[in-house]
Order: C-alpha cells, then sequence, then structure tokens
C-alpha cells in the first residue's frame, strides 16, 4: 500500500462510500503547495483547514476559524486526511452521513513550509511552521500539537507569528463569504449547486444541482380541431408525437349537478390543455397509476409497470432495486402527449414520487396529508389546515396547501437536497403530533380507518419511497370529474372553498384567474428548522 493511500485510510473508514457524497479520491502526485480553508456548518460550525501533503489534504478542524491576530490561539483537532478532489467542493453533504452541513470554500491558495524540506514528519513530530498566500490569509502560521481529547483525537493549537501581516483583532466570523462564489454558508444551504457522490469516481463525484426547469406549450387550435375530429378512435399528433386513441366517446365519469357526463375524449383534452400546468409536478419522477379503463362507476385498480406496447416515445424509468415481483418499469410522464396516452389509458389519478431521477432516495416535498374520519366534516379538516398554517409560519417554512378533489386538504412543502425520507418524516410527524396535542378530540393516529372512531388522522406515513399523493391537476374517480388543485392559505377562509370545488371543466377558469400558488414552489431548496 503506497503512502497516501494508507494516510486516506481512516478517511475511507469514516465513510460509506456508497451513501456519503465525499469522493474517495485518486492517487494522486505526491507534493505540496495547495491550501483550502473549508467553512463548515455540520453539528457544529467549524473551519477545516487543509495542506497539501504527499497527496493528500492533511486537515484540521478549526472550531474558531484560522485568525491573523497573532495573540489569538486557536484549537485545531488534526483529522483524517481529505483526497485532493475535495479541496474545490462547496455544497451540502447530506444529514445524517459524517460531516452532513453545508460547506463554502472560505480561503484557498498556496503554501510553503518553513524550517523543514518535510513537512509530513513535521506533523509527524506535532510541530509544523508554514507560510501562506491566500486570499484572506498571508503570512506565516504555526501548528503544535499538545495532547488528545477524549475520543482520542490530536489536539494542536493554530496561531499566527507577529509579522508584517498580522492583524491585530482579525476575527474570521467577519469574513464570511466564499472565496470562490462570493456566497456565504446560509445562502449555499438555500440553494446549493453541487454534491458530492462518494460512489462515482472522483473526477465525476460532482453532482450539478440547479436545474433549468422545462416548460411546455399548450396544444395549438388546429391541434385540439384534429382531436374534436376523430370518429371513436384514431392517431392524434400533438406535439410531434402520435397517440393512438381509443373509445373516445365512452363516459368516464358520470354527470356531476347540471353538466353532462365527461367522455373520455373530454379527459384526453383536459390533459392536453391542463399539461402546462401539471407537467412540472411530474416531468422527472415516477408515477403510480390508478386506473379505471371501464369508467370510474366501476372499481378501478393501482398500476405500475409500464406494458410491452406503451410506445417508444413515451419515457420509462427502471427500478434496479426492484424485488422479486415488484415493479420494475414506472412510466415518467414528461411531455404533452403522455398525459393525453394516460388519459386514454384510463389513468384517471396520477401519483408522482416526491423524489425525482436520479435521486430517488432523496426527497424533494414532504408531504402533509389532512385524511378526515367518516365523522370529519370539511370545516373540521379546515380547522387543522389552518393549524398546519399558523405552525408553518411560525417556523418560517414556506409551503402550500390543495385540496384533494375528495374530502381532505394536503400541504406540500418544499425541502433541499439532502434529505432522507426518515427526516421529512420524522419532521413531519414532529409538527404533526404537535398540531394533534391542540385538538386531540379530533385526531386518531391510528392506520386502520375503522379504529379510528370517524375521527381525522394527521398522516405523516407517505413521506417514504414509492409512497405518493394525488398530484396537482390531477383528476380524482367521482361524478364531475374532480381536480386537486392547490390554493393559497388564504383560501382557507373562503366560505366557498370545497374539497371538490373545481372539476376538469372549471378548474381553467380558476388557473386563469388565481394562477398557481405551489408552482413558485418546486425545486425550492429549503432547509427544515430542527424541532
Amino acid at each position: 500500500m503506497s503512502d497516501q493511500a494508507d494516510r486516506l485510510a481512516r478517511y475511507r473508514s469514516m465513510r460509506d462510500f456508497a451513501a456519503t457524497p465525499e469522493p474517495a479520491g485518486g492517487d494522486g502526485e505526491p507534493g505540496t503547495g495547495r491550501f483550502v480553508v473549508q467553512r463548515h456548518r455540520a453539528r457544529r460550525r467549524h473551519y477545516d483547514v487543509r495542506l497539501e501533503i504527499g497527496g493528500v489534504l492533511v486537515s484540521w478542524a478549526v472550531p474558531n476559524g484560522p485568525s491573523l491576530d497573532p495573540k489569538a490561539r486557536q484549537l485545531a483537532v488534526h483529522v483524517e486526511d481529505h483526497p485532493i478532489e475535495y479541496a474545490d467542493f462547496e455544497g451540502v453533504i447530506p444529514r445524517g452521513e459524517y460531516g452532513g452541513g453545508d460547506v463554502i470554500v472560505w480561503d484557498r491558495g498556496t503554501w510553503t513550509p518553513s524550517g523543514t524540506d518535510d513537512p509530513a514528519r513535521a506533523v509527524a513530530d506535532g510541530e509544523l511552521h508554514f507560510d501562506v498566500r491566500g486570499e484572506k490569509l498571508a503570512g506565516r502560521f504555526v501548528l503544535v500539537r499538545t495532547g488528545e481529547n477524549r475520543s482520542g483525537k490530536e489536539r494542536w493549537l493554530m496561531l499566527h507569528k507577529n509579522d508584517e501581516h498580522a492583524v491585530p483583532g482579525w476575527d474570521p466570523e467577519e469574513h464570511p463569504r466564499s472565496v470562490a462564489s462570493g456566497r456565504t454558508n446560509e445562502e449555499v444551504a438555500a440553494a446549493p449547486e453541487a454534491m458530492w457522490r462518494g460512489h462515482r469516481p472522483a473526477a465525476e463525484a460532482e453532482v450539478p444541482l440547479a436545474r433549468t426547469a422545462p416548460t411546455w406549450d399548450p396544444p395549438t387550435a388546429d391541434e385540439l380541431a384534429a382531436l374534436d375530429a376523430l370518429g371513436r378512435k384514431g392517431r392524434w399528433t400533438v406535439q410531434g408525437l402520435e397517440v393512438a386513441l381509443t373509445n373516445l366517446d365512452k363516459v368516464l365519469f358520470p354527470a356531476r349537478g347540471d353538466e353532462p357526463p365527461v367522455t373520455k375524449r373530454d379527459f384526453v383534452r383536459y390533459h392536453a390543455e391542463i399539461a402546462s400546468r401539471m407537467l412540472p409536478y411530474l416531468h422527472d419522477r415516477p408515477v403510480n397509476l390508478h386506473r379505471f379503463p371501464d369508467g370510474v362507476d366501476r372499481p378501478g385498480f393501482w398500476h405500475k409497470e409500464m406494458p410491452d406496447y406503451a410506445p417508444e416515445w413515451l419515457t420509462q424509468w427502471r427500478n434496479e432495486e426492484a424485488d422479486p415481483g415488484e415493479t420494475v418499469c414506472y412510466a415518467v410522464v414528461d411531455s404533452v402527449a403522455a398525459l393525453v396516452w394516460m388519459a386514454n389509458w384510463g389513468a384517471v389519478e396520477l401519483n408522482p414520487w416526491t423524489s425525482r431521477l436520479p435521486d430517488v432516495h432523496e426527497p424533494t416535498w414532504a408531504l402533509i396529508d389532512v385524511d378526515p374520519g367518516e365523522r370529519t366534516s370539511f370545516e373540521e379538516v379546515l380547522v387543522l389546515a389552518r393549524l398546519y398554517r399558523t405552525a408553518l409560519q411560525h417556523l418560517d417554512v414556506a409551503a402550500a396547501p390543495k385540496v384533494t378533489g375528495k374530502r381532505g386538504v394536503q400541504i406540500w412543502v418544499p425541502v433541499a437536497p439532502g434529505y432522507t425520507f426518515a427526516d421529512t418524516r420524522g419532521w413531519v410527524e414532529k409538527v404533526s403530533r404537535a398540531i394533534g396535542r391542540t385538538v386531540p378530540d379530533m385526531i386518531s393516529w391510528e392506520w386502520h380507518k375503522d379504529r379510528r372512531e370517524g375521527r381525522a388522522r394527521l398522516d405523516y406515513t407517505q413521506n417514504a419511497i414509492n409512497k405518493t399523493l394525488i398530484a396537482p391537476y390531477s383528476a380524482r374517480p367521482a361524478p364531475g370529474a374532480p381536480v386537486s388543485v392547490p390554493i393559497t392559505w388564504d383560501d382557507l377562509d373562503d366560505p366557498d372553498l370545497r374539497p371538490d370545488r373545481w372539476t376538469i371543466r372549471t378548474v381553467h377558469d380558476r388557473v386563469e384567474q388565481a394562477g398557481d400558488p405551489l408552482a413558485e414552489l418546486i425545486g425550492k431548496p429549503q432547509r427544515l428548522p430542527d424541532l
């Protein structure tokens, strides 16, 4: 084993590189010269001082940061060597992993040892003098080993010599911005642009997180006219893709009130026209389907596996982690034509995963489901939703409610990259338990509805991989084709609000007048406050 490989052994031993987003490191060329200081907010805020020695970054965690003040004597804990590839990392490490938190490149530059030609030996002997030429730091520093802490790590002292670069009273916390991006830790945490994937080769470890959301145009008047001109079946070309349509005059939804029944042709048209609103919630996610090919007045069934006869242009995702008997190929609904095909297939309810491809183990939404019991009135559902409104506003958490199209209300909370489903489930449970303690007579925590005595359940368990809630603007299997619609917090006080107020025939007017209050939260990299 090479010197460098041996020095990285401890670093590797502390990380599961299938889960921890930091690179494992390559062989590299031995040498010195590069230094970096990363401001790192993990369990505690600290500064990581790293010096390139022998092809690795020899590292010290300095809680109060390096200072140019010659009177400052800073504690420095000698930690495991890091790979060279880590020197430029600025972004987030998922919570729950070793070093989980946000990182910025606080300073960088070059360094040279002083008084020795063998800095690795100087470190082993417990005293290193070195000169730094950085963007914030300059001059001569000294690192001296003083002993061990209770966990067995070496305690060192870091100080700056009283030279021409010394600045009395200099505080690193007064210089919080990254020299790489100009951003603070808080700004990087709120909108990280990168995450490391340790299971990949070091050169491929950085995963960009900033994404430009695609947009979709509605079907043209000529395309809609072509749909109207079809007989009971035919081929419809929409936005360049051909979809085979069948049984277009079949009634899928019985009439509601004075409205006529909804035919499959009506439903296909709705999916095409609402696509620009619905696809942002679907386009990069596997989807679970609730199909009613014989109409919603007959029993439906859940369907996930894509059939062999699905069109070649329909995007599919293969779940390589599927156990025997589990779904392997899921649909990814990412075009107007895909939504049209789903409507023709009788997929009435579209339920997207809360995680995106390719990181299906990382949710982008935390879900709150106010699930009414048999005796729960809609007014009681609104009481519970308003309590969540108060709690989330108190926590300064951005979120938006939506009516489900049936009886309930759901609240969608955007989260930053790096959270696990255990994180979001635990966080939602804590908030929900607090709500439940406020109105205990209205709430049951029983999983089975027949044990709830008709009371509502504040369901946090949907925060799990392959657990889903109905997509915004997806129809529900009921007369008139009611729709799940995002609303504002103020809408909870509207006396005319009903969970199934809007149908596929009326939701367009609603969106034209009120917009989509949930859309602005898509992709918001929000950190959840500790509870």
